[in-house]
């Protein structure tokens, strides 16, 4: 039981650790930006160190004049490599590490101009979105004291409203010898007292049970939509607040303190936020901090004229893609949003195109390439037993909260990996995402039976490993679904 809690712990450690690293970003050197990844994602060394300087030339960037950091521009990186090796874990730890607007879209779901499907423009959009909401949250963690005080009395005037009886509870007339009628009505308790009372009682969560009835605003704001050559792409105007009283609907329900509480909670700290201050601080850090990763950038990869049928539209989202990538303005309901500094990492396994196949303009736009390599077997036993996030400290945590502790030892996470490679050779190569196939079909059995294994220690060795899946391992048309 110990030793679960302990990698309970463990499991848990990148969701703190990158937060704590977080405030001191400015400090970091390109070093210990490759170190803060190595917790993450193992080798690949050439990529994290392109990101780890590109990351650190935007801190560079921002001390800089404003009449020189504006010509500036960032160096954006093509990634090269197989699936599962590691190129959108890089690109995500990076972007949280920086607390940065982060979207991660494939170039393939975007179409050219004239073609049915999402244009080019609504990455930037999404990302908006992100940055929003990543601000928004910021700013809620700043009001929370005050809304939380607001909140507070809410509650508590709708637990005793103005004029109700509870703030005239009788006390019991003090004793000594009998007085008349006229002497003997009950004394009635301050009303302060009685609402301090309560205010007791709802801290200590005594009140949270009650049903209490409170009002709300409907959460969704109207929109306007327009059909374009592109889809439906939302118009940037915020009808509620230009004519509030025309859309503001609020209604009546009912729900306990401790729902009400939250319900009040995030009413008020809205209240508190500066709306159109929130929109310029999220384009803002949209604009000089955004990163956008762009995936299966291979698959858009073609020239006009050695392709036909529907792959025709290849080079036209290119061209699309251009604009958005070497810097244009595009309009989102919050405002308009610059690209030029946005920070653009594209990736492609390239198999059967070469970064080459790419029209020569959009080339230009990723001078910094990087090659990531395949992942060895050697590879393989360091991602199940060095990141901080390992599957094999995840599965430890999992199962250990069904009170069952279970220990990899070294030679069964050797043949874990073995299995991976092998599966990967003779089916199709998927990266590290093997591994999590391969573990997961090794405590299938023990997962279903945990809950009634609580209290119990379990060793996985070698020989546990190899009996359950050496057999799926050598029947390859049964590897292929299972495995």
């Amino acid at each position: 039981m110990t030793s679960a809690s302990t990698s309970a712990s463990t499991s848990n450690a990148p969701r703190s650790s990158p937060e704590r690293a977080e405030p001191a970003l400015d400090n970091l050197t390109p070093r210990q930006i490759v170190a803060e990844l190595d917790k993450y994602v193992v080798g690949q060394r050439a990529a994290k160190r392109s990101v780890a300087i590109a990351l650190r030339n935007r801190w560079r960037r921002q001390q800089l004049p404003r009449e020189v950091a504006d010509d500036i521009v960032p160096k954006n990186i093509l990634m090269i490599g197989p699936t599962g090796v590691g190129k959108t874990e890089i690109a995500r730890r990076l972007a949280k590490l920086a607390r940065a607007p982060f979207l991660k879209v494939e170039a393939s779901k975007f179409t050219e101009v004239g073609y049915v499907g999402r244009d080019c423009e609504s990455m930037v959009r999404d990302l908006t979105e992100i940055g929003v909401a990543i601000v928004r949250e910021e700013r809620r963690s700043a009001v929370a004291a005050t809304a939380a005080e607001r909140a507070e009395e809410r509650l508590l005037d709708l637990l005793l409203p103005a004029g109700s009886p509870l703030g005239t509870i009788a006390q019991p007339a003090p004793a000594g010898p009998a007085t008349p009628a006229s002497n003997t009505a009950p004394v009635l308790e301050d009303p302060h007292s009685t609402r301090e009372k309560l205010r007791e009682k709802l801290r200590s969560g005594a009140l949270d049970g009650r049903i209490v009835e409170i009002e709300v605003e409907d959460g969704a704001a109207p929109s306007l939509e327009m059909i374009t050559p592109q889809g439906v792409e939302e118009i940037g105007i915020n009808l509620k607040e230009m004519m509030p009283g025309l859309f503001s609907r609020r209604h009546r329900q009912k729900a306990t303190v401790a729902e009400a509480r939250n319900a009040l909670l995030v009413e008020e700290a809205e209240k508190l936020i500066d709306r159109q201050q929130l929109a310029r601080d999220a384009r803002a850090r949209v604009e000089q901090t955004g990163i956008i990763f762009l995936d299966e950038i291979d698959k858009i990869a073609g020239r006009e004229g050695s392709t036909h049928g529907p792959d025709i539209s290849r080079e036209g989202v290119q061209r699309d893609l251009l604009p958005v990538v070497e810097g244009t303005t595009v309009s989102t309901k919050y405002g308009p949003v610059k690209t030029d500094h946005i920070l653009f990492i594209a990736a492609g396994a390239f198999h059967s195109a070469k970064p080459s196949d790419l029209i020569p303009e959009l080339q230009g736009r990723f001078p910094i390439r990087v090659e990531l390599e395949a992942l060895t077997e050697a590879d393989f036993v360091r991602i199940l037993t060095e990141p901080e996030t390992a599957l094999t400290k995840q599965y430890t945590a999992l199962l250990g909260a069904e009170g069952l502790t279970i220990r990899f030892l070294p030679e069964a996470i050797v043949d874990l990996a073995r299995i991976a490679v092998e599966v990967n050779r003779s089916t199709e190569n998927i990266g590290a995402r093997r591994l999590a196939t391969v573990i997961e079909r090794l405590l299938e059995e023990i997962s279903f039976e945990a809950p009634d294994m609580a209290g119990m220690e379990l060793e996985i060795d070698a020989a546990f490993v190899r009996r359950v899946l050496d057999d799926i391992v050598q029947n390859q048309d049964l590897s292929r679904y299972v495995l």
